[in-house]
């Protein structure tokens, strides 16, 4: 499974629930390869030394002459590896302008690892841009975050259309996994309203799984660890791992 996370709005969970996923399915036993496609590059900094990183992403796409393998990093998750960004990521657009083969460059890098992995977690940036297309063109799934507020769905439309378009091409085998709610306030009624009217636009697709408000997990990647081990017994924890359980349901559930 190459599972893409994105959401062209910004801070709606996209990499937390990246590095935290990823986290889950690793404790799991599936050897799990997080690849950031955010040039902002914080999946990267929730696990690396961001100064350590010589070569990175932009690297690997840019670049015929570096593969995927060689800027792999450890990261203190057993069985869960890194594929490291960068700011100069931003750059890439920029540079592909033109290229016949600019929509696939993610999908051809990653043959060379897909073997050695059972999952591969990509976080998009918050745009629907090149790279977003890369990773929706790559992708056999695909897990759409919406923040439980009041702008929830807007610009939803555009993703959607978006994802038809690469199905219609590019990519028709893209199947839309879930749609995941995140930094949930279940005290208030307006959140509870948004929960209704997300759930009436995506139904089923909507994750059983919600995922609640809470400090544990914006602040675990600061001491470069997933929820599970700064907070094991937070809420954060016991809900990344559901969802964990619920995505890998609904895959296997798609193959058979």
């Amino acid at each position: 499974m190459i599972l893409a996370i994105a959401n062209q709005k910004g801070g709606v969970g996209k990499t937390t629930t990246a590095i935290n996923l990823g986290a889950a399915l690793a404790f799991r036993g599936l050897r799990t390869l997080l690849i950031d496609l955010d040039p902002q590059a914080n999946s990267t900094m929730s696990y690396v030394d961001i100064r350590a990183v010589t070569r990175s992403l932009y690297d690997v796409i840019a670049e015929e002459r570096c593969p995927m393998a060689d800027i792999v990093l450890p990261s203190p998750v057993h069985n869960l590896s890194i594929v490291p960004s960068r700011i100069g990521l931003a750059k890439v657009e920029a540079r592909l302008v033109g290229e016949v083969d600019a929509h696939y460059r993610l999908k051809d890098r990653l043959e060379a690892v897909r073997p050695a992995h059972d999952v591969i977690i990509v976080d998009c940036p918050p745009a629907l841009g090149l790279l977003t297309v890369n990773a929706l063109v790559a992708a056999t799934h695909l897990l759409i975050p919406i923040q439980s507020s009041y702008f929830a769905l807007e610009g939803t439309d555009d993703l959607l259309e978006t994802i038809e378009k690469v199905r219609s091409r590019a990519n028709p085998a893209l199947d839309l996994l879930g749609v995941l709610i995140t930094m949930h306030d279940k005290r208030t009624s307006l959140a509870r309203d948004i929960r209704g009217q997300i759930q009436q636009v995506f139904g089923a697709k909507v994750f059983n799984t919600v995922i609640t408000k809470s400090v544990r997990l914006e602040e675990s990647p600061a001491y470069k660890e997933s929820i599970f081990t700064f907070a094991p017994e937070s809420s954060g924890a016991i809900e990344y791992y559901s969802l964990a359980q619920e995505v890998l349901e609904r895959a296997k559930a798609r193959v058979a």
